[in-house]
């Protein structure tokens, strides 16, 4: 049995379900409904499903409707029931981490293609080693650093100016990752109601952390080519955002870069509009084409633009450090905020991380090598087990944005599970459930993996349906 991880109340899953069915409701309809919210992890497994006579009275339906509704949840897989306890939600095959997400990560006989990271490069293990040694000389004081080391902040800092943007250290703020750097903005900037513009798809975590503020999350879809700045203009002056999230550098999931044009254009839309925006850099490191690279977007609007930073994708996902550099005033008014949540990052990684910044381009420059490696024998793989799957080759990042031909994504992550394999749907990196036809594929794991995954994909798929005719791999698709 799942363990139970809370209760959504019956006017929480209808709000959730919102437009669940169009015209006449029926018990399939609330089925695939709410096996969507399942897959598309906002209703995470083992979570208590509200009584079948509050259910349908929140929905305005019978109650023999849900009933069963629930029979079919049940004879998937997607949720379990017990007399006197009620039902709750669970994924096919009951597995100790059934997060379609895939948070917690998978273990056992799993190959995990739910996250795209790479295990940490040969270079971590004696920078551990050098940071070890400079441990003694911080024992003897309090330990907490709210800011940062001042050492870590200046390579920081210099890092940036090496990229075209000057940086002081006082304007970083050293964090326990990319995403709780985030969490630090919107606690405070944004309010609950208000909204934040971002991109669709975009990567999930931020959108939860969106919610989980109370705000709205206000999608601007993406072209074929990239962004679509005369409607993200028109979304900024029509929803008057509170703030906005962006990866103009190796788009997530889409692997797209933002040229320097567009980074221009886009710090006069915030000007002119007077919004804040949060530019996550995490990926940038990770840069798989021959051109030079654009500037930061800060470099553009440095008043209203606030950069993350990330250890996690350039180095190891278990160093759990990242930044925020952003103008000196709002770096103290997210310090004093960031005291509700913890009082600063662990030394010792802060340690390790400084030793790797002393000189990074030669672990950056093989860790670009091997991407680059992987990602070419993935396409090769598709090209010839799944030629029907078009994508765009990626200017950077992880992992491929593939069009599957057909709306088939959760049911192929279901199947795949089946097969030992755990992937994450389209769905997920929408703001509401939709992308159906697309998959993220990471090609973060080792080449052996790549290829059976991609077999065992092809063999699963088949059933499905789909494209199955050849098509170019570089035609861009959104």
């Amino acid at each position: 049995m799942s363990r139970v991880i809370g209760r959504v109340g019956a006017r929480g899953i209808a709000d959730l379900l919102q437009d669940w069915h169009s015209g006449r409701p029926s018990s399939r309809g609330l089925h695939r409904a709410v096996r969507r919210l399942v897959l598309d992890g906002r209703l995470p497994p083992g979570t208590r499903l509200p009584a079948e006579r509050e259910f349908a009275e929140a929905l305005g339906v019978s109650r023999t409707l849900v009933v069963r509704a629930l029979e079919l949840l049940r004879e998937e897989g997607f949720a379990a029931s017990r007399q006197g306890s009620g039902s709750w939600v669970r994924l096919p095959g009951d597995r100790a981490n059934p997060d379609p997400g895939g948070w917690p990560p998978a273990t056992g006989e799993f190959i995990n293609l739910a996250q795209a990271t790479l295990p940490a490069p040969p270079e971590l293990t004696t920078a551990l080693d050098r940071a070890r040694c400079l441990l003694p000389e911080h024992l003897s004081g309090h330990g907490y650093q709210a800011f940062g080391l001042p050492e870590l902040r200046e390579l920081i800092a210099a890092s940036y100016a090496r990229r075209g943007l000057p940086t002081n250290p006082q304007q970083i703020l050293v964090t326990n990752g990319a995403q709780h750097g985030f969490a630090l903005v919107l606690r405070a900037l944004v309010s609950p109601g208000e909204r934040v513009l971002v991109e669709h798809p975009t990567y999930p975590n931020p959108l939860q952390a969106i919610r989980g503020v109370g705000a709205e999350a206000v999608a601007v879809p993406m072209l074929a080519q990239g962004w679509d700045l005369e409607l993200m203009s028109a979304t900024l002056h029509q929803a008057n955002p509170k703030l906005a999230y962006l990866i103009p550098d190796f788009q997530n999931p889409t692997g797209i870069r933002m040229g320097a044009d567009g980074r221009e254009r886009l710090a006069g839309m915030l000007r002119r509009t007077r919004t804040p925006a949060v530019i996550d850099e995490t990926l940038v490191d990770l840069d798989l084409t021959d051109g030079e690279a654009p500037a930061p977007v800060a470099a553009f609007d440095e008043g209203r633009v606030i950069t993350l930073g990330s250890a996690g994708k350039s180095f190891w996902g278990g160093l759990r450090l990242g930044w925020v550099r952003a103008p000196e005033d709002l770096v103290q008014r997210l310090l004093l905020d960031r005291a509700a949540v913890d009082l600063g990052s662990p030394v010792l990684e802060q340690l390790l991380l400084t030793e790797l910044l002393r000189d990074p381009d030669p672990v950056l420059r093989r860790r670009r090598e091997e991407v680059a490696r992987l990602r070419d024998v993935l396409i090769a793989e598709l090209a010839e087990h799944l030629p029907g799957w078009r994508f765009r080759v990626p200017d950077g990042g992880l992992s491929l944005w593939c069009d599957l031909g057909s709306p088939v994504s959760s049911r192929l992550v279901v199947a795949a599970e089946q097969h030992g394999l755990r992937l994450v749907p389209g769905s997920r990196f929408a703001v509401q459930g939709s992308l159906e036809r697309y998959l993220r594929f990471p090609y973060t794991l080792p080449v052996d993996e790549l290829r059976q995954s991609v077999r065992r994909i092809a063999a699963v798929a088949a059933p499905l349906g789909g494209t199955t005719s050849p098509c170019p791999l570089d035609v861009p698709v959104n």
